[in-house]
C-alpha cells in the first residue's frame, strides 16, 4: 500500500514544502513558523480543488442528468413496483443509455481520499519522535513541522492521542465547523438547488438526505483520529465545497429549482417588458436572453405604430 501511494506522499509533501518556502518572502526565513506551514496545508487544498474543478463540473451535469430522468424512473418504479429485482435491472440500464450515474456526487470526495491518506501519513511521520521526513520533507522540515501549532495546538497533535485540553478543545472547534458547513452545503442543495418532485420515490432527494445527516457524524467519529493538520485540510476543503455551491445555485442554478425561478424573477424585474410567458416558457436548462426577448417585442411596438 505504501509504495503504491509513494508517488502521493511526494506530490503532497512537494506542494507543502513548495508553499512553505514561498511563503518565506512573506514572513521571512525565521518568520513564524506555525503560520507558514498552517498556510501551507491551506495551499495544498487550493491546489487540489483547483485540479478537481473539471470533476465537479462532471458532478453537476451528471446530477442536472437525473433530474430529468425523474419521469421516467417513476415510471419505472410503478411499473415494476412489485418486483425489486427488475426495478434495479431498469434503472441501471436507464443510467447506461443516458450515460449519468446517481452516485456521481460522490465522485469529488473520493478522489480526495488518496489524497487525504497522504496528508494523513505526512503528518503522522512528523509527529514521530523524532519526527521523520516524508517524500521531499526532509527530517529538518519535519523538525520545523512538529513545532508548529494552529492556534496553540500542535499540527501533528491527535485528539486521541494527547492529554493536552488546547489540543481537544481545537479538535471539537474544528470538527464542529466541519459539521456545519457540510450540513450547509447539503442543505443548501436540498432547499434552493433542487426541483421541486415527489419526495417518496425520489432517490437523488433520499441519497441527498442521508448524506445530510451521515457526514457530520462521520465527521464527529473519525476526527478524533486525525491530527490537526489534517482537520485542518478537511475544514477548508469544505468551506471551498460550500463556497462553490453557492456560486452554482446563485449564477447557474438548475431548471426547475427555487433559485431558478429567483433569478428567473430577478431578470424579469430588470426587464420590465419581459412577459410571465416568456420566463414559464424558458426551455430547461437555458437562461432567457434579456436581448432577444427585446428583439421579440420590437416587431409588436412596430405593429402598433403602423395601425
Amino acid at each position: 500500500m505504501g509504495s503504491i501511494l509513494n508517488p502521493l506522499y511526494y506530490a503532497v509533501s512537494w506542494v507543502m514544502v513548495t508553499f512553505h518556502s514561498l511563503l518565506g518572502y512573506v514572513f521571512g526565513k525565521d518568520g513564524n513558523e506555525s503560520i507558514k506551514w498552517s498556510l501551507s496545508i491551506i495551499g495544498l487544498v487550493i491546489v487540489i480543488r483547483i485540479i478537481l474543478i473539471p470533476l465537479f463540473v462532471k458532478q453537476i451535469k451528471s446530477q442536472r442528468a437525473l433530474t430529468a430522468l425523474q419521469p421516467h424512473m417513476k415510471e419505472i418504479q410503478k411499473k415494476h413496483k412489485d418486483d425489486r429485482q427488475k426495478q434495479s435491472e431498469e434503472m441501471m440500464k436507464l443510467y447506461k443509455e443516458h450515460k449519468t450515474n446517481p452516485l456521481a456526487s460522490c465522485f469529488p470526495i473520493l478522489a480526495q481520499a488518496p489524497i487525504f491518506f497522504a496528508l494523513f501519513t505526512v503528518l503522522n511521520a512528523i509527529g514521530k519522535n523524532p519526527p521523520e521526513g516524508k517524500g521531499v520533507l526532509t527530517a529538518t522540515d519535519a523538525a520545523s513541522a512538529a513545532q508548529a501549532e494552529f492556534f496553540g495546538a500542535p499540527i501533528s497533535e491527535t485528539f486521541l492521542g494527547t492529554s493536552s485540553g488546547t489540543v481537544k478543545i481545537v479538535t471539537v472547534i474544528l470538527i464542529a465547523f466541519m459539521s456545519a458547513t457540510t450540513f450547509t452545503t447539503q442543505r443548501q442543495l436540498m432547499v434552493k438547488g433542487m426541483p421541486k418532485m415527489d419526495s417518496s420515490n425520489n432517490m437523488m432527494l433520499q441519497q441527498q438526505k442521508i448524506m445530510l445527516y451521515l457526514f457530520p457524524v462521520i465527521f464527529a467519529v473519525s476526527g478524533v483520529n486525525f491530527p490537526i493538520g489534517v482537520l485542518i485540510y478537511w475544514s477548508t476543503t469544505n468551506l471551498w465545497t460550500w463556497g462553490q455551491q453557492y456560486y452554482v445555485i446563485k449564477r447557474n442554478p438548475t431548471p426547475g429549482s427555487p433559485a431558478y425561478e429567483e433569478l428567473q424573477k430577478k431578470r424579469s424585474s430588470k426587464n420590465p417588458n419581459t412577459t410571465n410567458e416568456n420566463i414559464d416558457g424558458a426551455a430547461e436548462g437555458s437562461v432567457i436572453d434579456p436581448e432577444v426577448k427585446g428583439q421579440r417585442q420590437q416587431p409588436n411596438k412596430k405593429k402598433k405604430k403602423k395601425k
